[in-house]
């Protein structure tokens, strides 16, 4: 569990600089330049993450236990994976099993790739005695709506002659019906939450394939044939289940991943950085505390929809504790920042001295940040 904070402490709770550093490294090159300006000042690093890539290693960070297993890749490959645990909660990355970094030689496969292995994570998270799961969602490399994973869970999805579907979304237009048997009860008593950050619905031009189809290499044929599948098993899903969420905010998460959680695993659906804090004990964390730092690669317009160093700025507010922001780069104006309750922010990229520092010398130039954080806001 985490340790109680003494008064007038500093929280640094970055999200990952993608390319350059992870969240855990981002944290402790900060609090290194802090603890060097500000001797003596109590600093608590707590990585975070918005439910994307991240998320995994937050929990750890965090004091989860590391379950190592073997799962299907995005391709069907074998791919070494992790998972999360705590008590009876695990945290499970849809990226550690079928992200585009899983993709072999890194060729993607937007027709045939599916999503097996997250569905697998999920089964060995309730044989390790999970009774609530919290699904991070983000950096799918598939389009197949969440198919592969129900049928890991024994949710079997049969075309006319009754034949199991083979992987990916192009597979999903031959679709006749959905079985829900006696080895579909994996998750009976099981809570399923998703963390997503983002509000797509499954279908449509702003669905699923259409918007995250073409990052996963799919071509304008490619995006024609995937929006006929997931449209044929939103259509089957809704008439085997009985209700219809393809609509939903979030369905279109990861490849439609979120709808097929949505839909039948009875998941509920929360903003990832919410969902996370609370996951990290980040309202114990900040109680008390002089200063909360957060950051990632770029503070931009995207931010403040969502994204992690958003929702601990708000969520440090809420606390009556000051925020500032460190980011490889800062694209929003002094008068945005502030307004999404940001005291201070900081770009690596006009901290170095020469063009591209901001990647090349990210560590060094985070506890550059770090230091200057604590002249400004601990020196009083």
């Amino acid at each position: 569990m985490p340790a109680t904070p003494h008064q007038g402490h500093v929280v640094v709770a970055p999200d990952k600089f993608k390319g350059t550093l992870e969240a855990a490294e981002a944290a402790a090159r900060i609090a290194a330049g802090i603890r060097r300006a500000a001797p003596g000042t109590e600093v608590r690093e707590l990585p975070v993450a918005d439910g994307g890539e991240g998320t995994l290693a937050a929990a750890l960070a965090a004091g989860f236990t590391r379950v190592a297993t073997k799962v299907a890749g995005p391709t069907g490959l074998p791919v070494d994976a992790a998972l999360a645990v705590r008590g009876t909660t695990a945290v499970v990355e849809l990226a550690q099993a079928s992200g585009l970094a899983r993709l072999p030689g890194g060729r993607t496969a937007p027709l045939a790739a599916g999503s097996y292995g997250v569905g697998q994570l999920i089964g060995r998270a309730v044989a390790q005695g999970a009774r609530r799961i919290v699904l991070g969602l983000g950096g799918s490399a598939s389009t197949d709506g969440g198919a592969g994973m129900l049928q890991a869970l024994g949710i079997s999805l049969l075309d006319a002659e009754g034949a199991e579907l083979p992987p990916g979304g192009a597979a999903l237009r031959r679709l006749d019906r959905i079985g829900l048997g006696p080895s579909a009860r994996t998750l009976d008593g099981v809570e399923v939450v998703v963390a997503c950050d983002v509000d797509n619905p499954l279908l449509g031009p702003r669905g699923a394939a259409a918007v995250y189809g073409p990052q996963k290499g799919a071509s304008g044929e490619d995006l024609v044939v995937l929006e006929e599948g997931l449209t044929r098993f939103a259509d089957v899903v809704a008439a085997t289940v009985g209700r219809d969420v393809r609509e939903a905010p979030g369905a279109g998460a990861a490849g439609g991943v979120g709808f097929a959680a949505l839909a039948v695993l009875g998941a509920t659906m929360r903003p990832g950085i919410e969902l996370l804090l609370d996951l990290l004990g980040f309202d114990e964390a900040v109680r008390g505390a002089r200063l909360v730092v957060t950051g990632e690669g770029c503070l931009d317009a995207q931010t403040l929809h969502g994204k992690a160093p958003a929702g601990v700025a708000a969520a440090a507010a809420r606390a009556g504790v000051r925020a500032a922001a460190v980011a490889g780069r800062v694209e929003l104006s002094e008068r945005e920042w502030r307004a999404a309750g940001f005291v201070a922010a900081y770009a690596l990229s006009e901290l170095g001295e020469q063009p591209g520092d901001g990647m090349t010398r990210a560590g060094e130039l985070a506890e550059v940040a770090g230091e200057r954080l604590a002249v400004a806001f601990l020196r009083r």
